[in-house]
Protein backbone atom coordinates (compact mmCIF):
# COMPACT_ATOMS: atom_id res chain seq x y z
CA UNK A 1 0.00 0.00 0.00
CA UNK A 2 1.23 3.00 -1.00
CA UNK A 3 1.76 6.25 1.69
CA UNK A 4 0.65 9.86 1.14
CA UNK A 5 3.56 11.82 1.60
CA UNK A 6 3.12 14.43 4.42
CA UNK A 7 3.44 16.80 1.64
CA UNK A 8 0.79 15.60 -0.19
CA UNK A 9 -1.52 14.94 3.23
CA UNK A 10 -1.62 18.63 3.99
CA UNK A 11 -2.38 19.92 0.82
CA UNK A 12 -5.54 17.80 0.82
CA UNK A 13 -6.65 19.00 3.94
CA UNK A 14 -6.42 22.62 2.71
CA UNK A 15 -8.50 21.16 -0.32
CA UNK A 16 -11.20 19.91 2.06
CA UNK A 17 -10.56 23.46 4.02
CA UNK A 18 -11.62 25.62 1.56
CA UNK A 19 -14.43 23.49 0.08
CA UNK A 20 -15.87 23.63 3.90
CA UNK A 21 -15.88 27.11 4.11
CA UNK A 22 -17.22 27.92 0.49
CA UNK A 23 -20.18 25.41 1.02
CA UNK A 24 -20.65 27.08 4.62
CA UNK A 25 -20.79 30.86 2.92
CA UNK A 26 -22.89 29.55 -0.17
CA UNK A 27 -25.40 28.01 2.42
CA UNK A 28 -25.29 31.20 4.41
CA UNK A 29 -25.81 33.75 1.25
CA UNK A 30 -28.65 31.33 0.45
CA UNK A 31 -30.33 31.58 3.39
CA UNK A 32 -30.03 35.35 3.10
CA UNK A 33 -31.23 35.76 -0.59
CA UNK A 34 -34.29 33.49 0.76
CA UNK A 35 -35.11 35.65 3.53
CA UNK A 36 -34.37 38.92 1.25
CA UNK A 37 -36.71 37.74 -1.42
CA UNK A 38 -40.36 39.00 -2.71
CA UNK A 39 -41.21 42.37 -3.24
CA UNK A 40 -40.40 45.31 -0.88
CA UNK A 41 -38.22 42.85 1.41
CA UNK A 42 -36.06 45.53 1.74
CA UNK A 43 -39.64 47.21 4.15
CA UNK A 44 -40.16 43.93 5.43
CA UNK A 45 -36.80 43.49 7.20
CA UNK A 46 -36.97 46.88 8.46
CA UNK A 47 -40.32 46.40 9.92
CA UNK A 48 -38.84 43.22 11.63
CA UNK A 49 -36.07 44.97 12.99
CA UNK A 50 -38.67 47.67 14.63
CA UNK A 51 -40.41 45.29 16.64
CA UNK A 52 -38.47 45.83 19.15
CA UNK A 53 -38.03 49.62 19.01
CA UNK A 54 -39.28 52.06 21.85
CA UNK A 55 -42.36 54.14 19.74
CA UNK A 56 -40.63 57.61 20.04
CA UNK A 57 -36.78 55.57 18.34
CA UNK A 58 -39.46 54.19 16.00
CA UNK A 59 -41.05 57.72 15.05
CA UNK A 60 -37.43 59.93 15.21
CA UNK A 61 -36.19 57.38 12.74
CA UNK A 62 -39.14 58.00 10.47
CA UNK A 63 -39.04 61.70 10.75
CA UNK A 64 -34.84 61.14 9.61
CA UNK A 65 -36.22 58.96 6.58
CA UNK A 66 -38.65 61.26 5.31
CA UNK A 67 -36.23 64.26 5.94
CA UNK A 68 -33.74 62.23 3.98
CA UNK A 69 -36.23 61.61 1.26
CA UNK A 70 -36.65 57.60 1.95
CA UNK A 71 -40.35 57.48 2.25
CA UNK A 72 -40.82 53.39 2.28
CA UNK A 73 -38.70 53.02 4.84
CA UNK A 74 -40.05 56.63 6.89
CA UNK A 75 -43.54 54.49 6.02
CA UNK A 76 -42.80 51.64 7.49
CA UNK A 77 -41.69 52.87 10.69
CA UNK A 78 -45.35 55.04 10.96
CA UNK A 79 -46.71 51.67 10.45
CA UNK A 80 -44.83 49.89 13.03
CA UNK A 81 -45.56 52.56 15.66
CA UNK A 82 -49.75 51.89 14.48
CA UNK A 83 -49.01 48.13 14.73
CA UNK A 84 -47.19 48.12 17.77
CA UNK A 85 -48.32 51.37 19.83
CA UNK A 86 -52.19 51.62 18.36
CA UNK A 87 -53.89 54.82 20.09
CA UNK A 88 -51.05 55.71 21.96
CA UNK A 89 -49.58 59.51 21.53
CA UNK A 90 -47.15 58.35 19.32
CA UNK A 91 -49.99 56.18 17.19
CA UNK A 92 -51.68 59.65 16.77
CA UNK A 93 -48.61 61.22 15.72
CA UNK A 94 -47.22 58.69 13.63
CA UNK A 95 -50.84 58.44 11.41
CA UNK A 96 -50.66 61.87 10.22
CA UNK A 97 -47.21 61.65 9.10
CA UNK A 98 -47.73 58.42 7.78
CA UNK A 99 -50.55 60.41 5.64
CA UNK A 100 -48.45 63.00 4.82
CA UNK A 101 -45.25 60.74 3.71
CA UNK A 102 -48.09 59.18 1.32
CA UNK A 103 -48.95 61.95 -0.37
CA UNK A 104 -45.34 63.16 -0.90
CA UNK A 105 -45.09 59.51 -2.52
CA UNK A 106 -47.87 59.71 -4.97
CA UNK A 107 -49.86 57.55 -3.13
CA UNK A 108 -53.24 59.48 -3.03
CA UNK A 109 -55.77 57.66 -2.36
CA UNK A 110 -53.82 56.14 0.57
CA UNK A 111 -52.93 60.02 2.05
CA UNK A 112 -56.53 60.49 1.85
CA UNK A 113 -57.43 56.99 3.82
CA UNK A 114 -54.85 57.73 6.42
CA UNK A 115 -56.13 61.71 6.66
CA UNK A 116 -59.73 60.91 7.00
CA UNK A 117 -59.03 57.66 9.66
CA UNK A 118 -57.07 60.63 12.06
CA UNK A 119 -59.97 62.85 11.83
CA UNK A 120 -62.39 60.29 12.24
CA UNK A 121 -59.99 59.15 15.58
CA UNK A 122 -58.58 62.20 16.52
CA UNK A 123 -60.97 64.96 15.48
CA UNK A 124 -60.02 67.77 18.36
CA UNK A 125 -56.39 67.56 18.30
CA UNK A 126 -54.00 70.06 16.77
CA UNK A 127 -52.65 67.77 13.81
CA UNK A 128 -56.48 67.93 12.67
CA UNK A 129 -56.36 71.19 10.51
CA UNK A 130 -53.03 69.44 8.46
CA UNK A 131 -54.98 66.05 8.24
CA UNK A 132 -58.16 67.56 6.48
CA UNK A 133 -55.70 70.01 4.44
CA UNK A 134 -53.40 66.79 3.16
CA UNK A 135 -56.66 65.53 2.16
CA UNK A 136 -57.09 69.05 -0.06
CA UNK A 137 -53.77 68.50 -1.34
CA UNK A 138 -54.24 64.83 -2.75
CA UNK A 139 -57.05 65.80 -4.47
CA UNK A 140 -55.70 68.90 -5.36
CA UNK A 141 -52.64 66.86 -7.35
CA UNK A 142 -54.66 65.20 -9.57
CA UNK A 143 -56.53 67.78 -11.03
CA UNK A 144 -56.24 67.36 -14.54
CA UNK A 145 -55.81 69.54 -17.89
CA UNK A 146 -59.22 71.64 -18.08
CA UNK A 147 -60.34 68.91 -20.99
CA UNK A 148 -61.02 66.08 -18.77
CA UNK A 149 -63.05 65.34 -16.17
CA UNK A 150 -62.76 67.58 -13.05
CA UNK A 151 -64.00 65.49 -10.30
CA UNK A 152 -60.56 65.94 -8.93
CA UNK A 153 -61.23 69.85 -9.04
CA UNK A 154 -64.19 69.47 -6.85
CA UNK A 155 -63.15 67.61 -4.18
CA UNK A 156 -60.12 69.22 -3.70
CA UNK A 157 -62.40 72.73 -3.83
CA UNK A 158 -64.79 70.70 -0.88
CA UNK A 159 -61.70 69.68 0.82
CA UNK A 160 -60.03 72.88 1.31
CA UNK A 161 -63.50 74.59 1.98
CA UNK A 162 -63.45 72.24 5.07
CA UNK A 163 -60.15 73.16 6.00
CA UNK A 164 -61.60 76.77 6.17
CA UNK A 165 -64.62 76.11 7.89
CA UNK A 166 -63.71 74.01 10.62
CA UNK A 167 -59.85 75.92 11.20
CA UNK A 168 -60.34 79.42 9.89
CA UNK A 169 -57.11 80.17 11.92
CA UNK A 170 -54.63 77.55 11.11
CA UNK A 171 -51.83 78.11 8.87
CA UNK A 172 -53.11 76.45 6.15
CA UNK A 173 -56.48 78.44 6.16
CA UNK A 174 -54.91 81.24 3.42
CA UNK A 175 -53.14 78.52 1.26
CA UNK A 176 -56.66 76.57 1.13
CA UNK A 177 -58.16 80.12 -0.09
CA UNK A 178 -55.72 79.76 -2.64
CA UNK A 179 -56.48 76.53 -4.27
CA UNK A 180 -59.98 77.01 -4.14
CA UNK A 181 -59.69 79.43 -6.75
CA UNK A 182 -57.72 77.31 -8.87
CA UNK A 183 -59.96 74.41 -8.62
CA UNK A 184 -63.14 76.31 -9.00
CA UNK A 185 -61.23 78.00 -11.64
CA UNK A 186 -60.95 74.63 -13.31
CA UNK A 187 -64.66 73.60 -12.58
CA UNK A 188 -65.62 76.92 -14.73
CA UNK A 189 -63.24 76.50 -17.39
CA UNK A 190 -65.14 73.06 -18.21
CA UNK A 191 -68.80 74.00 -18.09
CA UNK A 192 -66.99 76.54 -20.72
CA UNK A 193 -65.81 74.35 -22.71
CA UNK A 194 -68.48 72.15 -23.06
CA UNK A 195 -71.16 75.25 -23.15
CA UNK A 196 -69.05 76.49 -26.77
CA UNK A 197 -69.15 73.06 -28.16
CA UNK A 198 -73.11 73.07 -27.97
CA UNK A 199 -73.29 76.65 -29.26
CA UNK A 200 -71.14 75.66 -32.24
CA UNK A 201 -73.62 73.06 -32.60
CA UNK A 202 -76.47 75.12 -32.09
CA UNK A 203 -77.61 73.57 -29.18
CA UNK A 204 -78.36 77.01 -27.89
CA UNK A 205 -80.44 75.82 -24.81
CA UNK A 206 -78.20 73.54 -23.40
CA UNK A 207 -74.89 75.91 -23.90
CA UNK A 208 -76.89 79.01 -22.67
CA UNK A 209 -77.85 75.95 -19.41
CA UNK A 210 -73.87 75.97 -18.99
CA UNK A 211 -73.04 79.46 -19.67
CA UNK A 212 -75.62 80.22 -16.63
CA UNK A 213 -74.32 77.88 -14.26
CA UNK A 214 -70.78 79.59 -14.70
CA UNK A 215 -72.21 82.76 -13.54
CA UNK A 216 -74.47 81.04 -10.49
CA UNK A 217 -71.95 78.32 -9.11
CA UNK A 218 -68.78 80.47 -10.13
CA UNK A 219 -69.43 83.87 -10.12
CA UNK A 220 -65.41 84.95 -8.63
CA UNK A 221 -63.65 83.02 -11.82
CA UNK A 222 -62.23 84.60 -14.67
CA UNK A 223 -64.62 82.84 -16.89
CA UNK A 224 -67.65 84.87 -16.02
CA UNK A 225 -66.93 87.94 -18.94
CA UNK A 226 -66.60 85.42 -21.39
CA UNK A 227 -69.88 83.35 -20.04
CA UNK A 228 -71.75 86.69 -20.32
CA UNK A 229 -70.77 87.12 -23.90
CA UNK A 230 -71.76 84.31 -24.71
CA UNK A 231 -75.18 84.25 -23.81
CA UNK A 232 -75.91 87.48 -25.26
CA UNK A 233 -74.61 85.64 -28.44
CA UNK A 234 -76.92 82.21 -27.42
CA UNK A 235 -79.95 84.90 -26.41
CA UNK A 236 -78.97 86.70 -29.61
CA UNK A 237 -78.88 83.80 -32.19
CA UNK A 238 -82.26 82.64 -30.74
CA UNK A 239 -84.06 85.54 -31.22
CA UNK A 240 -84.65 86.17 -27.44
CA UNK A 241 -83.60 89.79 -27.91
CA UNK A 242 -84.90 91.11 -24.40
CA UNK A 243 -83.01 88.21 -22.64
CA UNK A 244 -79.74 89.37 -25.32
CA UNK A 245 -79.87 92.76 -23.78
CA UNK A 246 -79.92 91.73 -20.34
CA UNK A 247 -76.72 89.53 -20.66
CA UNK A 248 -75.04 92.26 -22.35
CA UNK A 249 -75.74 95.12 -19.60
CA UNK A 250 -74.68 92.83 -16.64
CA UNK A 251 -71.09 92.53 -18.71
CA UNK A 252 -71.19 96.10 -19.07
CA UNK A 253 -72.39 96.98 -15.26
CA UNK A 254 -69.62 94.42 -13.94
CA UNK A 255 -66.37 94.38 -16.92
CA UNK A 256 -67.28 97.77 -18.69
CA UNK A 257 -63.39 97.23 -20.23
CA UNK A 258 -63.82 94.33 -20.80
CA UNK A 259 -63.49 92.94 -24.87
CA UNK A 260 -66.12 90.52 -24.09
CA UNK A 261 -68.15 93.47 -23.55
CA UNK A 262 -67.20 95.21 -26.45
CA UNK A 263 -67.84 92.77 -28.65
CA UNK A 264 -71.16 92.02 -27.13
CA UNK A 265 -72.35 95.98 -27.52
CA UNK A 266 -71.18 95.74 -31.15
CA UNK A 267 -73.28 92.77 -31.15
CA UNK A 268 -76.36 94.33 -30.59
CA UNK A 269 -75.98 97.48 -32.64
CA UNK A 270 -75.47 96.15 -35.31
CA UNK A 271 -79.62 95.61 -35.27
CA UNK A 272 -79.91 99.04 -33.54
CA UNK A 273 -80.27 97.54 -29.90
CA UNK A 274 -77.91 97.99 -26.87
CA UNK A 275 -78.07 96.78 -23.68
CA UNK A 276 -80.53 96.98 -21.26
CA UNK A 277 -81.26 95.79 -17.59
CA UNK A 278 -83.51 93.38 -16.71
CA UNK A 279 -85.83 93.41 -13.88
CA UNK A 280 -84.18 93.43 -10.58
CA UNK A 281 -85.95 90.27 -9.29
CA UNK A 282 -85.08 88.31 -12.83
CA UNK A 283 -81.78 86.11 -13.02
CA UNK A 284 -80.00 88.44 -15.01
CA UNK A 285 -80.46 90.86 -11.61
CA UNK A 286 -79.57 87.76 -9.20
CA UNK A 287 -76.61 87.40 -11.65
CA UNK A 288 -75.08 90.60 -10.60
CA UNK A 289 -75.65 90.76 -7.64
CA UNK A 290 -73.87 86.92 -7.08
CA UNK A 291 -70.47 88.90 -9.29
CA UNK A 292 -70.58 91.89 -7.34
CA UNK A 293 -71.01 89.53 -3.95
CA UNK A 294 -73.72 91.81 -2.64
CA UNK A 295 -76.58 90.24 -0.75
CA UNK A 296 -78.70 88.73 -2.41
Amino acid sequence: MRHMTPSRTTTATSTLARISVCLVLATSALALSGCMSGKDDDIDVLALAAETEPADVLYNQGLANLEGGRLKEAAAKFNAIDRQYPYSEWARKALVMRAFTSYRSGEYEEAVTSARRYLNTYPGTSEAAYAQYIIGLAYYRQIPDVTRDQKASARAAAAMQEVIDRYPESEYAEDARTKIRFSRDQLAGKEMQVGRYYLERREYIAAINRFKRVVDAFPQTRHVEEALARLTEAYYAMGLVQEAQASASVLGQNFPDSQWYKDSYALLQSKGLEPRAGSGDSWFGKATRAITGAPS
